[in-house]
Formats: C-alpha cells, structure tokens, sequence
C-alpha cells in the first residue's frame, strides 16, 4: 500500500467542532495522523491547527481540491503540502556571511528541509562559496539611483526560481514597501537586538561602549516596517566587563546564526503561521 505524507495548516474563526471536522475529513480518506498540534486566541477568537497525516490519496492536487470544497464554509486560510517534498528558497546576503554559511552547511548536512535555488547579493564576496555548494549566484549591486531596477532584478530571480522562502541573512539593504508587499509571509530576516537598541554601523561597538550585560538576535518576517515584522524566533547571550569588542561580535554572530537556522527549519517544515503583527508556532 503507497502512502503520501501530508502537512495541513490552517486558521480561522474559532466555533464548535472544527477539530472534529478536520478529523473526520482525513478519517473518511483513510489518512493516519501522526501529528497535530492546535492553538485558540481568546483575543482574537481565532483557532489555528497544524496535522501531519499519512493517506493513502497520492494525488496532492485533487486533494486540495476536496479540501477547498471541504474547507469553503468555515473561511478558512489553508495550506497542504506534500512533506517530502522540500521548500525552495533563496538567501540574499551582503558582506557578512556567518549566517550564509551555516545555512547552506545545515542544508548540505540534512538539518533543513530546503532546496536553496539561488544566492543574491549586492557584493562579490561570497561567489567561491556559492560556488563550493554548487548554488548559483546573482551579484546585483544596488545604489539609491539603481534600487528600482536592481529589486526588480531580485524579484525576478525569486519568481523564477518559484522561491517559497526568501532569507535575508544579513541583506544590508532596506527592502522597499512594494517588495516588501510581494513577499509578505515568506521572507525572513535576522537582526541583532539589543537594550538598548543600537541602529546603524557597527552596533557591537556601540554595545562595549555603553556596557550592555546581554546580546541578542530577532528572526522574523519582513514588512514595511522596518525590524518590526512578526517575531519568529529570539534568543539572548549573557556578556560581561570582561568581554571585548571581538567577543561581543563572535558571541553576537553565533547567537545571530542559531536564531536564524532555527526560524528557517521551523518556517520550511510549515510549523509558523502568522496571527497579525504575531505568530503562532507549533515546534
């Protein structure tokens, strides 16, 4: 008997029954689930699920068919995914590649579920590594004169690729409102953070100087506003007196790294969905 791995998400507004809805549509196809995990928001009275299920229904397309059918009176924001299958993705990347290349060692070892199409930068830099995992690479330099052409460009590349996941890993550009737009919900960006904040060059810097007694790193998903997209991932590092400049940085890049690869596994393996200004992830 063949059976095809599935993952179903899905949000909408809480009522009666909807888990044992869901459950009776799988059931009456003849799908095992081998994982759910389901959240309600009393503030906004919505209900989000996540199942992974195993059915012997091989064809993904027709069952998204009956479930859009299935699915039609409750309103709900869905999406299925066939689980071997892995997201496509491309990383865009300025001149500090820490983050670049855990990732692309995390992919070549089997710790994400990611085909990564494409690398784009507006610097040089990292070609040869590009290169070293057989990845193709897209130098467009970007000025204030060229941004419009020069996202154009990007944009092109990413739908091209039939990206599903877009990682700025530490893209040293300001993504305008419309990219922003066309990209909303699968673009993932890492930032340090700080308290206290520290904006423009060289923020490690700016925290020896001023003392600070922990570092950190934010993933989340890019919008408009800028550094202010939905939270997927934080974490914080405890530094001290003690601590130079250059512990500051290694510490700060490591933290910077681990958030973003965790953002990124969970984002690909379809364990994040957006809830407003917030996320809900079920690990």
């Amino acid at each position: 008997m063949t059976t095809t791995a599935y993952i179903l998400t899905l949000s909408c507004q809480d009522r009666l029954g909807l888990v044992h809805a869901v459950s009776g549509f799988l059931l009456d196809r003849g799908a095992n689930i081998e994982e759910a995990a389901q959240y309600n928001d009393h503030d906004t009275c919505l209900f989000f699920m996540r199942i992974q299920f195993a059915c012997e229904q091989t064809d993904a397309e027709a069952l998204k068919a009956q479930w859009a059918a299935f699915s039609q009176p409750y309103i709900m924001d869905w999406n299925l995914h066939t689980r071997s299958q892995p997201m496509r993705a491309v990383i865009m990347v300025s001149k500090d590649g820490h983050c670049l290349n855990d990732l692309l060692f995390r992919w070549k070892t089997g710790l994400l579920p990611l085909d990564i199409r494409a690398i784009v930068s507006n610097h040089r830099e990292f070609y040869q590594l590009a290169a070293s995992y057989n990845v193709p690479f897209h130098h467009i330099p970007v000025t204030t004169a060229t941004k419009a052409q020069a996202e154009a460009k990007q944009y092109e590349i990413i739908e091209n690729e039939g990206a599903e996941l877009v990682v700025l890993a530490r893209y040293m550009q300001v993504l305008s409102d419309d990219l922003c737009r066309k990209l909303a919900g699968r673009a993932i960006n890492i930032h340090h953070s700080f308290l206290p904040s520290f904006k423009g060059a060289k923020p490690y810097y700016q925290a020896h100087d001023r003392g600070v007694k922990l570092i950190g790193a934010t993933a989340h998903y890019v919008t408009a506003d800028l550094d202010e997209g939905p939270i997927i991932e934080q974490d914080v590092a405890r530094v001290d007196h003690s601590k130079s400049v250059e512990d500051l940085t290694t510490l700060g890049r490591d933290t910077e790294s681990q958030v973003l690869a965790r953002a990124v596994k969970w984002h690909s393996e379809h364990r994040v969905l957006i809830n407003g200004h917030k996320t809900v992830i079920f690990k």
